[in-house]
């Protein structure tokens, strides 16, 4: 018996580390990484602070970014009443029009939503659709948003995309976020509800932590 404990406490362990959808949470905690490593090209600090909800969506497949078609699957994750960020949420990002092409390369989505009640809307049906339920707008790129238009400073969800390195705001306009029961399944155990994850007092997975630290770091305030 005594050599049971320990073979029990290691599969968890190993579960995450053959985990194809842990492996994505910690690609997103790099996505966001590298984006705010690049100081003069970075999400604004100002909309970082003012953000109530983060999504960020890695490694999207450019041939996707079609009309109608399933172009992603990423993470949301939103500021906890007690301050700090909630455990992230999975969701998969589709269709809509994105605005433009991109050819032979991936390219990373990152979202900011910027108010609570654009927060609240997200998780109050099965399907949201940006633009949709709530206003949206190409997020400005640089240390502070200072360029903001009269668009982007009435939007409640800012977005932007990267690939082959170059940053910049971007329309997803009419695309859909819903659940991704099967990460969120692969991530926490069981079946669960986002608004329950992210909300909730759910621990949040180990491949989450880069993610969720980089979040407090650029974007510390307390919650209210």
């Amino acid at each position: 018996m005594k050599h049971v404990l320990p073979l029990l406490l290691t599969v968890p362990l190993l579960a995450q580390t053959n985990n194809p959808h842990a492996a994505r949470l910690e690609e997103a905690g790099a996505v966001l990484q590298e984006i705010m490593d690049t100081k003069d090209k970075s999400i604004p600090q100002d909309l970082l602070d003012k953000a109530e909800c983060a999504i960020v969506v890695p490694g999207v497949k450019s041939g996707a970014f079609i009309v109608g078609g399933k172009y992603g699957r990423g993470f949301v994750t939103c500021r906890k009443s007690g301050g700090g960020w909630g455990a992230p949420g999975a969701v998969k990002v589709e269709g809509g029009s994105i605005g433009f092409q991109i050819g032979g390369s991936e390219t990373d989505v990152v979202m900011l939503v910027m108010h609570e009640r654009g927060a609240k809307r997200l998780f109050e049906k099965s399907k949201f659709t940006v633009g949709g339920e709530a206003m949206a707008a190409a997020g400005p790129v640089g240390r502070t948003s200072s360029a903001e238009t009269d668009a982007t400073m009435r939007a409640e969800i800012l977005s932007w995309s990267r690939s082959r390195g170059a940053f910049a705001g971007v329309s997803l306009k009419g695309s859909t976020m819903r659940e991704d029961e099967d990460s969120i399944k692969a991530l926490y155990g069981s079946k669960m509800k986002n608004v329950d994850i992210v909300f909730g007092t759910t621990p949040a997975p180990a491949s989450a932590s880069k993610l969720l630290g980089l979040l407090s770091k650029y974007s510390s305030r307390k919650g209210k």
